[in-house]
């Protein structure tokens, strides 16, 4: 499997941690003052899935570029 394949799933998997612990924030917020540690949980999973996102967005730029420009 290659990097970017693998990128791509764990951009994924990623996603969805991410859509669990901000569920998870909810969840909390309505059951009282939830502790520090629930506010804050999502903030990792996100950080992650800026990283992967701007890499996957940049792979298409990435290649065009590597190509160089076409004759004609």
């Amino acid at each position: 499997m290659n990097w970017t394949i693998w990128v791509r799933q764990a951009h994924r998997w990623l996603a969805i941690v991410f859509t669990a612990t901000v569920i998870a924030n909810f969840v909390a917020m309505s059951q009282g003052e939830p502790p520090p540690w629930i506010v804050y949980s999502p903030l990792l999973p996100l950080f992650l899935l800026l990283f992967s996102g701007l890499y996957l967005f940049a792979l298409p730029y990435a290649a065009k570029w590597r190509r160089g420009r076409a004759p004609g």
